[in-house]
């Protein structure tokens, strides 16, 4: 699969059948001011949770394109008010058919309000089966044993982690939960935005090859194939 990279925690898988992306934090991220916003191609935008930091750019873009966003309910119920007509709402444990697979809510643990400080519902994070291939995305969370049921689906091609540290899983947690979820290629997500989360990548790719696994750290407009 292409995975298009964008800043913190929004890339796009280029599928046959959809473009995915996934939480859009694009116009407000210092990382990423050579992006232009308008120019992103979405079919469906699916959204970890709502802090702004996964949200900022989902209804400008979502609109852009007519695009389809996938969320927890609450997420995709202040969307929809936005002005977003296509919406699927979702909840942990929950899964969906589209055009281009399915799709499965799972859990994360991590905290969820919107912009405007409304009650986001619970975050979380997706398992995606497509016709290329499965591949999970964490959201931003800790380090959690349910990552284990994910592992025991099998399956997987590729895992999107959260790595920055401080809000989430750090390096050694996303190892961990790669492990867990039994994925050897890891995009690396979440990181150097802000001064918190800012990572030593040369210690990053060493600590995951040295476990077996490859981390890629991504160029902000770069892509990579996983």
């Amino acid at each position: 699969m292409k995975i298009d990279y964008y800043g913190h925690s929004c890339f796009a898988v280029n599928l046959p059948e959809a473009r995915l992306l996934f939480d859009p934090f694009i116009s407000p991220n210092p990382l990423a001011g050579h992006v232009d916003v308008d120019q992103i191609k979405a079919d469906y935008i699916l959204l970890s949770h709502g802090h702004e930091d996964h949200v900022a750019d989902a209804v400008r873009i979502a609109k852009n394109n007519d695009a389809t966003v996938i969320a927890a309910f609450e997420v995709a119920s202040w969307v929809n008010r936005q002005g977003v007509q296509k919406v699927q709402p979702m909840n942990h444990g929950g899964a969906a058919a589209f055009d281009f697979g399915r799709v499965k809510f799972v859990q994360a643990i991590h905290s969820s309000s919107l912009p405007d400080g409304t009650y986001g519902g619970n975050p979380g994070g997706f398992v995606i089966a497509s016709s290329k291939g499965s591949f999970y995305y964490s959201g931003d969370t800790a380090l959690h044993y349910d990552m284990r049921l994910i592992g025991e689906k099998g399956g997987l091609d590729w895992a999107a982690l959260c790595i920055g540290d401080h809000f989430t899983m750090g390096v050694e947690d996303a190892e961990t939960a790669a492990s867990f979820v039994g994925v050897k290629k890891v995009l690396g997500v979440h990181y150097d935005t802000f001064p918190p989360i800012e990572i030593d990548h040369a210690h990053a790719k060493d600590y995951f090859s040295k476990k077996g696994r490859q981390l890629h750290l991504v160029e902000v407009g770069g892509a990579v194939d996983l």
